[in-house]
């Protein structure tokens, strides 16, 4: 169990020693190839420090690497283990925190995204309004400017559905998700609304649990895994909390919640029979 970016050092550190061993080179080899210190291209293969996007295409070149969405994955990876990175979401670096950054990173490279919801609406079904409501609700009394931003990154984050190629979205939504009334009626009558519109796109899967399957695995709590492209290596579990994530990458811990995501599909409705349900719930909100 790891914070973001240490979890983004190691795994980024293990995938460039594998390439490096693909390539069949020795770490003296590669070093010597990227103008180096043989102990710079160990720290990062181990993770001790950091590495600069710079840095990861110089030993990118030195492998032969020229797949573009493997490198850009890896750049995007090494910004954000480094603390540093161009994404659009460091415009709001004075207003989310590191983890979240690191979060939305993870979620604008992967390729897939498999989510259990709780309690709320996933961040990337939300409408501008019902963002508001739970902003408000998490961070009573804050700054309306604050606020103002923290759903313009919601809302951008929603991007990653509607991109050339789009992120596969399959989530698993309790009923209480759906029948909370966050924001007053007004507010879920549109984001139920919402979240029917978004299940008709053929790269989103949404199931709904209903109150009547009773206990399930997923009670303990949400979490997202995020899976990669060209690699398994870099997946990862991600947990919220109130004041932080964690971040669960060893193969057990990825196999363990890869199988409970499959057992909760399984126990919840079709897809038809959920919109079916969204829909029984809007006609009575």
């Amino acid at each position: 169990m790891r914070h973001g970016p240490a979890v983004r050092r190691r795994k980024l550190g293990e995938e460039l020693r594998g390439l490096r061993l693909d390539a069949g080179l020795t770490s003296r080899e590669a070093a010597r190839l990227a103008g180096w210190h043989q102990s710079k291209v160990s720290r990062i293969e181990t993770g001790a420090s950091g590495v600069k996007p710079a840095d990861v295409a110089r030993l990118l070149d030195a492998y032969g690497v020229a797949d573009p969405r493997l490198r850009e994955l890896l750049g995007t990876l090494a910004g954000t283990a480094d603390g540093g990175g161009t994404g659009w979401w460091h415009a709001y670096r004075g207003v989310i925190p590191p983890q979240y950054r690191d979060f939305i990173s993870l979620e604008s490279q992967a390729s897939t995204a498999r989510t259990l919801e709780t309690s709320v609406v996933p961040g990337l079904l939300q409408t501008a309004d019902y963002a508001r409501a739970v902003t408000l609700s998490a961070l009573e009394g804050a700054p309306t400017a604050t606020v103002d931003s923290l759903v313009e990154v919601r809302i951008a984050r929603q991007q990653v559905l509607r991109a050339e190629r789009p992120l596969s979205f399959s989530a698993v939504l309790d009923e209480a998700v759906l029948r909370r009334q966050v924001g007053g009626r007004r507010v879920m009558r549109g984001q139920l609304r919402r979240v029917m519109e978004m299940a008709q796109l053929p790269h989103v899967r949404l199931q709904v649990l209903p109150f009547s399957t009773g206990g399930y695995v997923g009670l303990t709590g949400p979490f997202v895994i995020f899976s990669f492209p060209n690699t398994s290596d870099l997946d990862v579990v991600v947990l919220d909390h109130l004041t932080s994530s964690l971040y669960l990458e060893r193969k057990e811990d990825l196999e363990a919640y890869g199988a409970a995501f499959r057992t909760m599909q399984a126990h919840a409705l079709s897809l038809q029979d959920s919109l079916d349900l969204i829909a029984g719930i809007d006609d009575s909100a």
